[in-house]
């Protein structure tokens, strides 16, 4: 897939591309419109020299889609009509600045709604919805073999943790499914809150992992010959000891 992202210089374009690739790591692949511009030794910004740079992004992506992987195009892209022929899955309008440094570039940028993301502020926050978003709608495969895990998560800890790195080692990836339980002593927070949290925390899984909330599961119960086993994992005791209730009662276990 292509994912375009474009605004003004100094809108903070390569900034939102590198932390994307931080979180969403070797399947993807960034392409810098200034490195690819060096490259060419092209430095024409008429309208016919961004065409050509627009051409050669486009060539680029289409070499990073061979081999299998996100293309992440990271460049002004300032018509609306190149946006268009561009033909990006997913588009992501960087619009944190309402100037650039360049003046020519601030006339000739043309600003639209036609965008699957809004980035207003230089921040990180951004960078990890967006990676939920590329992962599960790009990498994420519902009929892949995957791995489950169930539980509260209240809160979650190193054992929770541990348990996760164990299962993703068994497919590949895996849906994490938060009980809904009501609030009490025992669970003070709230399932959608925990996994808005999780989210944050687990970015770095982003297309390898479901974070869902279910209902109140207390039993599962199957027939003979389901094609999926229940499996108890077993770490060493400092992970085993690990408690939920110690750690929401002030201990310092984490």
């Amino acid at each position: 897939m292509k994912v375009l992202i474009y605004g003004l210089p100094g809108a903070g374009k390569s900034f939102l591309a590198e932390k994307l690739c931080e979180y969403l790591g070797d399947k993807v692949a960034w392409i810098n419109a200034d490195k690819v511009r060096e490259e060419a030794n092209d430095w024409d910004f008429s309208d016919d020299g961004r065409l050509r740079q627009k051409i050669r992004m486009q060539r680029k992506c289409e070499e990073v889609e061979a081999q299998g992987k996100i293309a992440l195009a990271d460049f002004v892209c300032p018509f609306k009509s190149a946006r268009k022929d561009f033909n990006a899955d997913y588009n992501i309008f960087v619009d944190t600045i309402s100037e650039g440094r360049f003046e020519d570039t601030n006339k000739v940028f043309e600003k639209d709604d036609n965008y699957d993301y809004r980035v207003k502020n230089k921040n990180d926050k951004d960078a990890k919805i967006i990676a939920w978003s590329l992962g599960n709608a790009f990498m994420w495969k519902d009929n892949a073999p995957t791995t489950q895990m169930l539980g509260r998560y209240q809160p979650w800890h190193d054992g929770h943790q541990a348990l996760l790195e164990r299962a993703m080692e068994k497919h590949g990836q895996v849906c994490l499914m938060i009980r809904n339980m009501e609030t009490d002593e025992n669970n003070p927070y709230d399932a959608h809150d925990i996994a808005q949290d999780l989210k944050f925390k687990l970015v770095h899984y982003a297309g390898r992992l479901q974070i869902r909330v279910v209902p109140n599961i207390l039993n599962i119960t199957y027939g003979r010959d389901v094609g999926y086993k229940i499996e108890q994992e077993h770490f060493d005791k400092s992970i085993e000891d690990i408690s939920a209730t110690k750690i929401r009662n002030g201990g310092k276990q984490t």
